[in-house]
C-alpha cells in the first residue's frame, strides 16, 4: 500500500505499540521498529531529552512528520486510507475484508457492480494474521495472509471497488428492498444488496486478569510482527487448528522453545498434514496434549502461566513473558440481533436450504421463491466465508463462497429491478 518506510518508536512491552504493528504488519506496510528503553534512547532517536516529555508510541511518517500516542485511525488517515462513501447508494455493500469479502469485491466491481468494501479493522480478516499459507492453490512456496490480502486489495481497487477502513456497522435496517446501516461514525450506509463477510473473532480464554495481559505477553491471533522479538525466549502457543500451526512454525525460526497447547489428544483432526509432519520433526518445539491454560500471573506483563492436564488436573506453573492464542472463533454478527436475520445458537448466519423446514421457508421470508444459496432470511442479505452456518474455515472456501455470493446478488438485482 506505501512504498517508503514508517517509523515506530516505543517502550518494549507496550500494547498501544502493539496495536500498531500488528496493524502495520496485516496492512503490509514496511515500518521500522525502535525501542525506547531510556532517555538516551530518546535524546538520539527523537531529539528529546526525556521520556517523561513525550506520549508514546510514536510513529514518523515518510515525509518526516510525527505523530504522538495516535489511534490507528489517525494512522490509517495519514496513509490515505480513511474516506467517507462517495455515493448516497450502492448496488452491492460487503462487510468484511477478509478472504470472502475481498473476493466478492473483485467479482462484484469486475462485473459492473457498484461496490463499497467496508472493514472495521486491517484488509485480511483472520486469514491477514497468517504467517504463511501454503495450501492455497498457485502459490507452491506459500504466501503470507497479509501479502495475499494486499494483492486482492489492489485488484478489487483496480476495478473500482470503494473500500472503507476503519469504519464498522453498528445497526441494520431492512426495508424499501434496501439495507440501510448505521455506521459507527454516525454516518449511514444504504445498498440494493449486501454481503455479510464479517469472519470471526478469537475466542478468549475465559479467565479472569485477561485483559490486564492483553498484547503485554498475552496475544490473540499469530502475533506475526512479535516473532522476530522472541529471540531466546519460550514462547507457547494454544489451538490445535491451522492458523496455530503455522504460528508455532513461524515461532520456531526465532524462540528457543515453542510449545504447543492442545486440548485434545492428537493433531490429525484438526491439523493439515503436512503441518503435523513438520512440527513433529522441529526440534526446538514440543507439543503438550491435553492440556489447557488455567492461569495467568505477572505484573505489569505477563510473567507466568498456569497448566492444567484435562485428564488427571494435574496443574504446573512455567515462566513466559508471550502466549499466542488462536483456538477458534466467535462470529461477528452481533449487528443483526434486532433484525430478521436468523442466526444458529453460536450466533453464525444461517442461509439457504439450511432455512428450510420441512421445505418451506421460516416466516419471516417474504418472496415466493426459497432462498438462494448464500442468502440470509433476508431477501438480498447474503453472508459467505467464516461468518456462515456451516461454512469450512479454509481460505479457498472463502473465496470461492465470496465469488458465488456475487452471482446469487446479481439474480436478486434482477429480480427487484
Amino acid at each position: 500500500m506505501y512504498q517508503k518506510k514508517v517509523r515506530l518508536y516505543g517502550q518494549p512491552n507496550s500494547a498501544e505499540a502493539y496495536a500498531i504493528r500488528d496493524f502495520l504488519n496485516r496492512s503490509v506496510v514496511e515500518f521500522d521498529w525502535i525501542e525506547l528503553t531510556c532517555d538516551q534512547d530518546c535524546d538520539r532517536e527523537l531529539g528529546l531529552p526525556s521520556l517523561n516529555d513525550i506520549r508514546l508510541p510514536v510513529v514518523e511518517f515518510p515525509d518526516g512528520t510525527q505523530t504522538f500516542a495516535p489511534t490507528i485511525r489517525e494512522i490509517a488517515q495519514r496513509l490515505g486510507w480513511v474516506t467517507q462513501p462517495r455515493f448516497q447508494e450502492y448496488d452491492l455493500s460487503i462487510y468484511g475484508a477478509g478472504p470472502a469479502g475481498l473476493s466478492a469485491a473483485v467479482y462484484a466491481a469486475s462485473e459492473g457492480l457498484r461496490t463499497v468494501l467496508i472493514e472495521r479493522h486491517a484488509v485480511g480478516g483472520q486469514a491477514g494474521t497468517s504467517s504463511l499459507i501454503e495450501n492455497y492453490m498457485g502459490f507452491p512456496e506459500g504466501i503470507s495472509g497479509a501479502e495475499l490480502a494486499e494483492r486482492a486489495r489492489q485488484q478489487a481497487v483496480k476495478f473500482g471497488v470503494e473500500l472503507l477502513l476503519i469504519q464498522e456497522g453498528i445497526k441494520a435496517e431492512f426495508k424499501n428492498n434496501r439495507i440501510y446501516v448505521d455506521m459507527a461514525d454516525g454516518s449511514k450506509m444504504i445498498a440494493r444488496a449486501n454481503i455479510c463477510a464479517t469472519g470471526v473473532e478469537y475466542r478468549r480464554l475465559g479467565l479472569p486478569n485477561e485483559d490486564r495481559y492483553l498484547n503485554v505477553g498475552l496475544f490473540y491471533g499469530a502475533g506475526v510482527s512479535e516473532a522476530p522479538m522472541c529471540q531466546d525466549e519460550d514462547v507457547f502457543v494454544v489451538g490445535g487448528g491451522n492458523s496455530a500451526g503455522q504460528a508455532v512454525m513461524h515461532f520456531s525460526r526465532y524462540a528457543k522453545k515453542v510449545t504447543m497447547l492442545v486440548r485434545g489428544d492428537s493433531l490429525a483432526a484438526t491439523l493439515s498434514q503436512y503441518l503435523i509432519h513438520r512440527i513433529t520433526n522441529t526440534s526446538n518445539i514440543e507439543v503438550l496434549y491435553q492440556t489447557q491454560v488455567t492461569g495467568l500471573d505477572g505484573d505489569r506483563t505477563l510473567r507466568q502461566i498456569e497448566l492444567t492436564n484435562c485428564r488427571d488436573r494435574s496443574v504446573q506453573k512455567i515462566d513466559t513473558h508471550r502466549l499466542f492464542v488462536c483456538i477458534g472463533g466467535m462470529p461477528n454478527t452481533e449487528w443483526a440481533k434486532d433484525t430478521s436475520i436468523i442466526r444458529d445458537n453460536a450466533g453464525y448466519i444461517v442461509t439457504g436450504p439450511d432455512l428450510l423446514k420441512q421445505g418451506r421457508p421460516p416466516e419471516c421470508w417474504t418472496l415466493e421463491r426459497d432462498p438462494f444459496f448464500l442468502e440470509s432470511s433476508v431477501p438480498g442479505s447474503f453472508a459467505a466465508g467464516d461468518v456462515r452456518h456451516g461454512s469450512i474455515k479454509r481460505v479457498a472456501s472463502a473465496v470461492g463462497e465470496g465469488a458465488m455470493a456475487v452471482t446469487f446478488v446479481h439474480r436478486y438485482l434482477a429480480e427487484t429491478a
